[in-house]
């Protein structure tokens, strides 16, 4: 038996999120008390009740999410449920989550951390005009041929035929346009977001970031944890620390990190967060690797 932990990305959040963990779990409780203490606005009153539009500011979703991860990680591990923890994995902001668990810095920092980034990621979202779309069908040469052709980039490859592009909002908007010429795809739709994350146009809060990790330190991670720049394992600190900075405008290979942790044996993987999205990207991409999502206090295993 081997376990490994898998923790959302933006876009995951929903208003309620954590409610149950606190009012079911001391652990909980305490972690979101302390969020309160070092966040600049009440963490507990937006993920509970909203409003829906608050949350959903890179700012303060970044934080919620990472809180609500790390709280439900903890509830297992209080349970007897990670002994055989082997690896922690996640998705864009949910790889900051899976560095945490993993132990390369302590819950106070990491949230530091998560938000700084989330700010400095809100700023460039407000200083540039970015669009991003999903796209399901065609290869991955298929994507670079389309990216290239509108001077946009790939941000996501979540799991086989679902990618999703990001750039200026005027050339994500030709891209989906003409979409078809350039590629088999079924279907190419506009997304909801503030902001091109994982893209050029986030190049500004890349660099402010890098600043800001030069005084944080990063340790080794005591369970494979695995990043979405490279697809792989990492271990290093310094190895760490670059790929996070080069994460927030690069591409994220979440569907390469699955299929390695699939491939490495893992028995059972655990979703720490809302919405079961990754449960399903999981099962697109290693349809043998046995999941769970857990989101309410009631879906973690006594």
């Amino acid at each position: 038996m081997s376990t490994a932990l898998l923790f959302s990305g933006q876009g995951a959040q929903v208003v309620g999120m954590g409610k149950s963990l606190y009012d079911g779990s001391p652990i909980a409780r305490d972690l979101y008390d302390r969020a309160n203490k070092v966040l600049p606005f009440d963490l507990q009153q937006v993920c509970f009740t909203g409003p829906a539009e608050v949350l959903t500011e890179t700012r303060v979703c970044q934080p919620a999410l990472y809180v609500q991860g790390y709280a439900i990680a903890q509830i297992l591990r209080e349970r007897g449920k990670l002994n055989d923890l082997k690896a922690c994995l996640g998705l864009s902001l949910g790889e900051l989550t899976a560095y945490a668990v993993a132990g390369v810095w302590d819950f106070e920092t990491g949230l530091k951390i998560v938000a700084e980034r989330g700010r400095l990621m809100q700023l460039a979202c407000d200083q540039t005009k970015g669009g991003m779309a999903a796209v399901i069908g065609g290869t991955r040469e298929d994507i670079f041929k389309l990216c290239a052709a509108f001077d946009i980039d790939a941000a996501n490859f979540n799991c086989p035929g679902q990618v999703v592009i990001s750039g200026e909002s005027e050339k994500v908007a030709q891209a989906v346009a003409r979409a078809k010429e350039f590629g088999p795809f079924k279907l190419v739709k506009p997304l909801v977001v503030a902001g091109a994350y994982h893209s050029r146009l986030m190049e500004q809060a890349r660099a402010a970031f890098e600043k800001f990790l030069q005084g944080v330190e990063f340790k080794r991670p005591q369970v494979t944890v695995y990043s979405n720049t490279t697809g792989s394992t990492l271990s290093e600190p310094a190895d760490l620390r670059a790929a996070l900075v080069k994460q927030v405008v690069s591409s994220v290979l979440w569907e390469d990190d699955c299929k390695a942790a699939a491939d490495s044996g893992i028995t059972q993987f655990y979703e720490c967060g809302p919405g079961g999205v990754l449960a399903g990207m999981m099962k697109r991409t290693a349809p043998q690797a046995p999941i769970t999502s857990m989101h309410e206090f009631a879906d973690i295993p006594a």
